[in-house]
């Protein structure tokens, strides 16, 4: 409960959040993680934020805005859990479900055809696990139509390690899985455990998980046949934006693919893709 001083009166912390400290949260997280924030996004730093002021025992936002730009090791568990908390982490199964079957029914089968070694997918700012485990299932329906045995990893990477976790465990309650998976589905990929329902190792073992940081060089992580790259560059600048889709394009495979979301246009001046128009979706494809 807050008194009138804007300070909660038991634990005597202050919800107070000055221009200052506000600026000092705007910077780190524009240099840490490539989220811009505007200029009229308080309340929503206070919101998430306010927590992790009891949790790590500080007076106020004054003390955390000042160890977010402390070099001390004890201040790297609070920078993670700024992050965390100040990331979105919206997602559900087969989310804009014309590009999964577009994925399915033509891209895959044409990976498939144009190469015989392994195939790799990437789902970039991954969350709980909905998209990447989304892609494996396509792509195992896509192998049976095939009749093709062929080697698949999908890497799922997010910047929240807590995230991340979740995803690794794969088991989602029935609120997670009515956002996406019908009945059929639920009955066909998952079984229920203690806690939830657990996602089948048919679909996990294609799948593993890494932290990640969009900002950092992507050269660790390898090359890939096909990218997901959605519902995340809005948060960034148009030059991180570039950037980062230019340096993906770096990462594909000639003649690999690249999905947007349905509502996200690709910045203007990069010209290392085509945009492939389909009666479903668009999507884009980096020349062979």
């Amino acid at each position: 409960m807050l008194n009138s001083a804007g300070t909660d009166s038991y634990l005597g912390v202050s919800g107070n959040l000055s221009p200052a400290d506000y600026q000092a949260i705007q910077l780190f997280l524009s240099q840490n993680c490539g989220i811009e924030l505007g200029d009229s996004k308080q309340y929503l730093v206070k919101s998430r934020l306010q927590p992790l002021l009891t949790k790590f025992e500080m007076s106020g936002f004054t003390d955390l805005a000042a160890a977010l730009h402390s070099n001390a090791f004890s201040a790297q568990r609070l920078k993670s859990a700024v992050i965390d908390a100040m990331t979105t982490n919206e997602t559900f199964w087969f989310r804009d479900e014309r590009q999964f079957t577009e994925l399915r029914d033509k891209v895959l089968p044409q990976v498939l055809a144009q190469k015989n070694g392994s195939i790799r997918i990437w789902s970039a700012a991954c969350s709980s696990g909905q998209e990447p485990y989304s892609i494996s299932i396509c792509a195992l329906d896509a192998l049976r139509a095939s009749g093709k045995n062929r080697a698949l990893q999908i890497i799922g990477t997010d910047i929240s390690e807590a995230i991340l976790e979740e995803a690794k465990r794969a088991c989602y309650s029935d609120a997670a899985l009515s956002r996406g998976i019908d009945e059929a589905a639920k009955a066909k990929y998952f079984q229920k455990s203690y806690d939830g329902y657990q996602l089948n190792e048919e679909v996990t073992r294609q799948v593993r998980f890494q932290q990640f940081n969009l900002l950092k060089s992507f050269t660790a992580l390898g090359r890939f046949d096909i990218i997901f790259c959605r519902n995340v560059l809005i948060y960034f600048s148009d030059a991180i934006k570039r950037d980062i889709l230019t340096r993906m394009a770096d990462s594909l495979e000639p003649g690999g693919y690249l999905f947007l979301s349905s509502t996200e246009a690709m910045p203007s001046g990069i010209g290392a893709y085509e945009m492939v128009r389909s009666g479903l979706t668009n999507y884009f494809r980096k020349p062979i």
